[in-house]
């Protein structure tokens, strides 16, 4: 452990762990006969409930992943610690049990940084649907349950709807817009790995078909493309990391700078009358809206942040109606 003044001593570090898995206890408790009844099997236990112990606690059908937001002053041993008293507080196997140390701050690294080669995937539920996580290689999971009632809304406008999913990860809204009659899906990410997890969760659902189509591109250099070759849209799903570099622009991408200009580009290649829902997750988000060439703009954060999410800025989300 670090000998840096400051940092946390094992006494200290044990009465963490003793308080956390309580806690953790307490929720699983309070929510896990009814999320199997609504057939999800991935929610929040922990999200930084108690301030001393920076950490989230994300269940997945049996196996837990502890996340750590990372201060030199906890060491090396405390993550192994916390990990260790939820697995004991759950009943659950050190296999079941995963960890992540999170930086507070990420624009100096990718969004999804690798961090194995296992390939062990696994099914989970989310309601109706499925889809495969990986918990060892990985910095995300594959599925981000903070937007398990947004899809539900993509869903229910999605009937015969082209719709756009861009940075699409694993495809999960894309899955949700499929299952609701969408007559066509453009999925689009740079990772190519990712787009095949998002064939890969299609066709997990049953819903792999001639009218889906995949793209690995950066957002820009898609747009520009399918605007001049007339692609146009009904429905779509802006969800963009809060920094990267886009080959395109040939520049990086911050999203306080850079989103309404983002934005007005998907408008572009949405028809009159689209709609467009667009999501962030950068806690410091300082949006700049008002310019747009839309109509019926709705900030729907709080109809789109489960009740497990204690951190009820998660993600913040708008729904916009394009005037063409």
């Amino acid at each position: 452990m670090s000998t840096k003044p400051n940092s946390i001593t094992s006494e200290k570090v044990a009465y963490h762990a003793e308080i956390f898995a309580n806690r953790v206890r307490k929720r699983y408790a309070h929510l896990a006969k009814r999320f199997k009844r609504e057939h999800i099997d991935c929610f929040r236990l922990y999200d930084w409930d108690i301030k001393e112990v920076r950490a989230v606690v994300d269940w997945y059908a049996g196996h837990v992943v502890v996340g750590e937001y990372v201060r030199w002053q906890t060491g090396l041993e405390y993550l192994p610690a916390l990990a260790k008293a939820v697995g004991e507080a759950l009943k659950l196997p050190p296999e079941r049990m995963h960890v992540r140390r999170r930086q507070t701050r990420t624009e100096e690294g990718p969004r999804y940084k690798k961090l194995g080669s296992h390939g062990k995937r696994f099914e989970v539920r989310e309601r109706d649907l499925r889809f495969w996580v990986n918990l060892e290689d990985f910095l995300d999971t594959g599925l981000f349950s903070d937007h398990r009632d947004t899809r539900m809304i993509v869903r229910d406008l999605a009937a015969g709807k082209d719709f756009l999913n861009l940075f699409a990860y694993t495809g999960a809204f894309t899955c949700a817009a499929a299952a609701g009659g969408a007559r066509t899906t453009f999925t689009v990410d740079r990772s190519d790995t990712y787009l095949k997890w998002a064939k890969d969760n299609l066709q997990l659902n049953g819903l792999w078909g001639k009218q889906h189509t995949l793209v690995q591109s950066d957002a820009s250099v898609f747009l520009k493309r399918a605007f001049h070759q007339g692609l146009r849209f009904t429905l779509a799903l802006i969800d963009p990391p809060s920094f990267f570099a886009d080959k395109g622009l040939k520049k990086a991408f911050d999203i306080n700078l850079d989103h309404p200009e983002l934005i007005r580009s998907v408008l572009k290649v949405m028809k009159p009358g689209s709609t467009v829902f667009f999501s962030t997750n950068h806690q410091r988000f300082e949006p700049r809206l008002q310019d747009l060439p839309v109509k019926d703009l709705i900030e729907l954060t709080p109809d789109t942040i489960p009740e497990d999410y204690r951190n009820r800025a998660v993600h913040r989300c708008w729904k916009m109606i394009g005037i063409g």
